[in-house]
């Protein structure tokens, strides 16, 4: 469930990344290509940490290179919830209030996943 739930909050982030730019309004063509680099890469990322947690999962959940991505993934999904508690939870835009709770939630599945393994 984590895995999945983190790659489909990841393949979101890609839809709406023209719309993201364009509400920054005028800015420089270089920033514009930042924030669309930006936007992407952490879908890219979420999409990344969901299909690893799911391969992991489906290959060998027993095996201890898999408890290794699962605390690893664990600890980036909190990190992420971290950086948008403090960034992205304070713009008055749904989708950015969502990222720290689909992270904290992804990650207690991870974590209950982990000790009932």
């Amino acid at each position: 469930m984590a895995g999945a739930l983190t790659m489909i909050w990841g393949i979101a982030h890609l839809f709406p990344t023209r719309n993201v730019v364009r509400d920054f309004g005028e800015i420089s063509q270089d920033n514009k290509h930042i924030i669309t680099m930006e936007w992407i890469i952490e879908g890219v990322i979420l999409i990344f940490l969901g299909v690893l947690l799911i391969l992991v999962t489906s290959i060998s959940p027993m095996a201890a290179v898999s408890t290794a991505v699962y605390w690893s993934v664990f600890v980036m999904l909190n990190v992420l919830s971290i950086v948008s508690i403090f960034t992205g939870f304070k713009v008055n835009f749904l989708p950015f209030k969502l990222c720290p709770v689909i992270f904290t939630i992804s990650a207690a599945l991870i974590l209950i996943g982990i000790i009932i393994k």
